[in-house]
C-alpha cells in the first residue's frame, strides 16, 4: 500500500492533493508559510491524515512519491532576493544585461527599465574571443580570469553566472573559466551558459545564466532543507521537483539548474487541463484554456488540439521591463486577479482590481488575520458568493463586518453602496482576466469561442462563468479537485526535459552531417539525463526532435517538428520544410512555400512517462442531494436572488442543476448564475453549460410557434 503527494505552494495558499491505492483523490489547503517549505506543508498533511485515520510519520511513511511546486525562486527574483551574483563575459561586452532587448507596451506608454540583474561593478571583463564559426580569434588570457576571481572573493561574490560571446559556437573558453573557477573558488556556485541555454541570442542567454547562478544557493539550501524535512518525518520515497516545462526533475537535478523552478507551480494547471479536458469533452486532442484562480494571481494557459503550448518568453516583472528567463517554459499568462487582489481607487476616481495583493499575511479583511484592505474575497462574501461558516470546508470563518467595513470607503469615494461597490469590483476583475485571455488566444489567431475552459484554483468559480460568456465560451468544466488544480497536475507529469545545439542550415543546401553532428551533440546530454532518470524506473523515455526554423530575412524563429532524431535523406529535409509551412500559416495566417528555411538550433526533447494511478469513479452521494439552506446572492446583471445553497459531495453522479446555484467544495465554490446549468459527470467533475438558458428560451419560443 503507498500514496502519491503532491504540493503547489503559491503566495497565498498551500495545495496538497494525495492519490490513494484506490485511485481516489484527496485535497487539503492551508495558509502559506514563508519559512521552511515543510512547516507550510504539515498542516495539509496533518488535514489529510485525519481523514485516512493515520499521522503524519505514517502517512509520509507510506508515501512512494512526493511532488512539489513552488514559487520561491520567483518571489526571490522579483523582490531582489537572490545570492550576490558576479557576470564574467568576453571583454568589450559588459553591458549585454543593461542594453537587453526589447519592444514597447504601446506607442504613447512611458517605460522603465530595471537596472540590470548584476550591477557593473560586479560585471568583468575577460580577454577572449571566439567568432561565429567557432574558430578561437583571441585565445584566453588566464590572468584577466584570475584577475575576476580576486575581485569577486573582494565583493563576497555567492554565485557567478558566464557568458562568453559565441561559446554556443566552441564552448572551449567557458569551460577553462569553469574549471579555473573550480579550482580557485570552489565553495561558489558557478553557471555556464553553453550548458545551461546554448541559444544563439546573447542577452537571452546571459540573463538565464546569471538568474540561474543566483538561485542556486538559495535553491540548494531550501530543496535541501525540505529532503532533510521530509527524511525526519518519516519519507523514504522520491522526491521530484515540479519545472516550468510542465514535467518534474530529481531534487538533484533542478539543484543544477534551478532557473527551471521559475513558474513551475503555475506550468502544471495545463497539465491537469488537459487531463481534464480528455475525461470531459470525450477526445485525446481537446482543445481548452485552462484558467487557475488563486488567492494572489491569475494564471491562464492554452491547450490546443492536445498540445500544450511553450513559450520562450517568460518575463518576471513585466514584459520588456522585466528580466527575462530566456528558457522555454509552459505558456502561463499572470495577472494580478487573485482573490486576495486589492481593490483601490485612484485620484481621478477609477476603479483598480490588483495587481498588489494581500496575500496570506494579512490576507482579504474578511479572514480575520489583520487586514484591512478590500479585496476581491471580500467583494465574494458581500455579494453573498462565499459561505461565512464553510469555508475552506468549515476550517476558517469569515467575517462579513470586516469586509464590509473594508469596502466603505471605496462605496464612499465611488457614491454607491457598499454591495455596488462590491459588484462592480468583481466586474472589473472578470474584465481583466478576459483581456488577459483574449491577448493569448486572439493574438495567436485561435477562436476563444471554440474553446472549453477547464477552471481551476480557490477562486476559479466565483466568476468562471461570466468569464466565460464575455468570450462566448459554451463549456465550463470545474474539476472536483479545481481548488488544487496545480497540485493536481503534478500527479499526472512526467520527467522532462529538452537539449540542443546550434548549427545554422539552410535546407536548399542542408548540410547533413553538420547538423546530424549537432543532433548528436544534443542526443549525448540527452543520454546522460536518461542514465539521471533511470532510477524512476519510468514506463517508456520517448525522444522528439524539432528545429527553430525561419523564412530569410525573419528575426524569430518558430520551433517545428522533425520527422526523426536525424537527417537522413531530401525526403526527410521535405518534410520539415512543409511542417514549417503549415505551423507559419497556422500562427500568421500567411506561408511562403516558395522559400528555404533558415535552421538556427537543433532541439531533442525527452519524456520519462512514470506511472500514474488512474482515478477512481467519482462515489455515489449517501443523500438525496437537497440544497443546504439558501440565501440572497447579488448577480452581475440580474440583482439580488434568494439562492439554494449545495454541498458538492451530497451531489451524486449524473446530477443536474440549474442556475441560480451556489456549490460549496472543500477548497472552492462554484457560483452559477441564472441561465447556466451544470452536471456532475462521472469523474465528480462539474460541467457547465453556459447557454443552457438560452437554449431553454430558445426551444420555448419554437415550441410556442409551433403550436400556433
Amino acid at each position: 500500500m503507498s500514496f502519491r503527494i503532491s504540493v503547489d505552494t503559491g503566495g497565498t495558499f498551500t495545495d496538497v492533493v494525495l492519490v490513494d491505492p484506490g485511485g481516489d483523490l484527496h485535497v487539503a489547503k492551508s495558509l502559506t508559510t514563508v519559512a521552511r517549505g515543510f512547516d507550510g506543508i504539515r498542516p495539509s498533511l496533518e488535514q489529510l491524515g485525519e481523514r485516512l485515520g493515520l499521522g503524519v510519520a505514517e502517512l509520509l511513511a507510506q508515501t512512494s512519491q512526493f511532488a512539489y511546486g513552488t514559487t520561491r525562486s520567483t518571489n526571490a527574483i522579483v523582490e531582489g532576493k537572490t545570492a550576490r551574483t558576479a557576470f564574467l563575459t568576453t571583454a568589450g561586452f559588459p553591458d549585454t544585461l543593461l542594453l537587453r532587448e526589447g519592444g514597447k507596451i504601446g506607442p504613447f506608454t512611458p517605460m522603465e527599465f530595471p537596472a540590470p540583474y548584476v550591477p557593473r561593478y560586479l560585471t568583468f571583463e575577460l580577454e577572449e574571443r571566439v567568432d561565429s564559426d567557432g574558430g578561437i580569434f583571441r585565445a584566453l588570457d588566464e590572468t584577466s580570469v584570475l584577475a575576476a576571481i580576486d575581485a569577486c572573493r573582494e565583493h563576497d561574490v555567492e554565485a557567478i553566472g558566464v557568458c562568453l560571446l559565441w561559446a554556443t559556437a566552441n564552448p572551449a573558453h567557458e569551460l577553462r573559466v569553469g574549471e579555473l573557477l573550480a579550482e580557485h573558488l570552489p565553495d561558489v556556485p558557478v553557471t555556464l551558459s553553453h550548458l545551461l541555454n546554448p541559444v544563439v541570442r546573447e542577452y537571452r542567454r546571459a540573463s538565464s545564466t546569471v538568474i540561474d547562478a543566483s538561485l542556486k544557493p538559495l535553491m540548494q539550501a531550501f530543496l535541501g532543507q525540505l529532503r532533510d524535512d521530509l527524511a525526519a518525518a518519516g519519507f523514504a520515497g522520491e522526491l521530484l521537483i515540479s519545472t516550468s516545462y510542465g514535467g518534474a526533475w530529481p531534487t538533484e537535478e533542478m539543484i543544477e539548474r534551478p532557473i527551471y523552478s521559475v513558474g513551475s507551480g503555475p506550468s502544471m494547471a495545463p497539465v491537469a487541463g488537459l487531463a481534464a479536458g480528455r475525461a470531459e469533452l470525450g477526445t485525446q486532442e481537446p482543445s481548452v484554456l485552462v484558467c487557475d484562480t488563486g488567492g494572489t494571481t491569475f494564471d491562464v494557459g492554452l491547450i490546443s488540439d492536445g498540445e500544450i503550448h511553450y513559450s520562450n518568453d517568460t518575463w518576471l516583472g513585466g514584459k520588456w521591463t522585466g528580466h527575462i528567463t530566456g528558457t522555454k517554459a509552459v505558456d502561463v499568462r499572470s495577472i494580478g486577479a487573485g482573490g486576495g487582489s486589492i481593490v483601490s481607487v485612484d485620484s481621478g476616481g477609477l476603479v483598480h482590481v490588483g495587481p498588489e495583493s494581500a496575500g496570506a499575511d494579512p490576507g482579504p479583511a474578511c479572514y480575520r488575520r489583520g487586514g484591512t484592505l478590500p479585496t476581491v474575497t471580500d467583494a465574494a462574501a458581500l455579494l453573498g458568493y462565499l459561505d461565512p461558516e464553510g469555508f475552506l470546508g468549515g476550517r476558517l470563518q469569515l467575517d462579513l463586518d470586516a469586509a464590509r467595513a473594508a469596502f466603505e470607503p471605496v462605496a464612499q469615494r465611488l457614491g454607491k453602496t457598499v454591495e455596488e461597490a462590491a459588484e462592480g469590483a468583481l466586474v472589473i476583475a472578470t474584465q481583466n482576466v478576459v483581456f488577459a485571455i483574449r491577448e493569448i488566444t486572439i493574438a495567436q489567431g485561435i477562436d476563444p469561442r471554440e474553446l472549453a475552459i477547464v477552471a481551476g484554483g480557490g477562486a476559479s468559480g466565483l466568476n468562471v462563468v461570466q468569464i466565460a460568456r464575455e468570450l462566448g465560451c459554451r463549456t465550463v468544466i470545474l474539476p472536483r479537485t479545481a481548488g488544487a488544480l496545480s497540485a493536481t497536475g503534478a500527479l499526472q507529469a512526467d520527467v522532462i526535459s529538452e537539449f540542443s545545439a546550434n548549427q545554422f542550415a539552410e535546407t536548399r543546401r542542408l548540410d547533413r552531417d553538420a547538423v546530424n553532428a549537432a543532433l548528436d551533440l544534443a542526443g549525448a546530454r540527452a543520454s546522460a539525463f536518461e542514465q539521471r532518470i533511470a532510477g524512476l524506473n519510468p514506463r517508456v523515455v520517448r525522444i522528439d526532435a524539432a528545429v527553430d526554423a525561419r523564412y530569410p530575412g525573419q528575426v524569430w524563429e518558430l520551433e517545428t517538428p522533425l520527422p526523426a532524431t536525424r537527417i537522413r535523406s531530401d525526403d526527410d529535409v521535405a518534410a520539415l520544410e512543409q511542417s514549417f509551412h503549415e505551423l507559419h500559416e497556422r500562427v500568421f495566417a500567411v506561408n511562403d512555400p516558395s522559400q528555404q528555411l533558415e535552421c538556427v538550433a537543433w532541439k531533442l526533447r525527452v519524456t520519462a512517462e512514470l506511472e500514474k494511478a488512474s482515478p477512481a469513479p467519482a462515489r455515489a452521494a449517501e443523500t438525496d442531494g437537497a440544497p443546504l439552506r439558501s440565501r440572497r446572492v447579488v448577480f452581475t446583471g440580474h440583482g439580488a436572488e434568494e439562492t439554494p445553497v449545495y454541498a458538492g459531495e451530497r451531489l451524486a453522479p449524473g446530477t443536474e442543476l440549474n442556475g441560480p446555484a451556489i456549490v460549496i467544495e472543500p477548497t472552492t465554490t462554484l457560483v452559477l448564475d441564472p441561465g447556466t446549468a451544470v452536471r456532475v459527470s462521472e469523474h465528480g467533475n462539474y460541467v457547465i453549460d453556459v447557454e443552457a438558458g438560452d437554449a431553454v428560451v430558445a426551444a420555448g419560443a419554437a415550441a410556442e410557434e409551433a403550436a400556433r
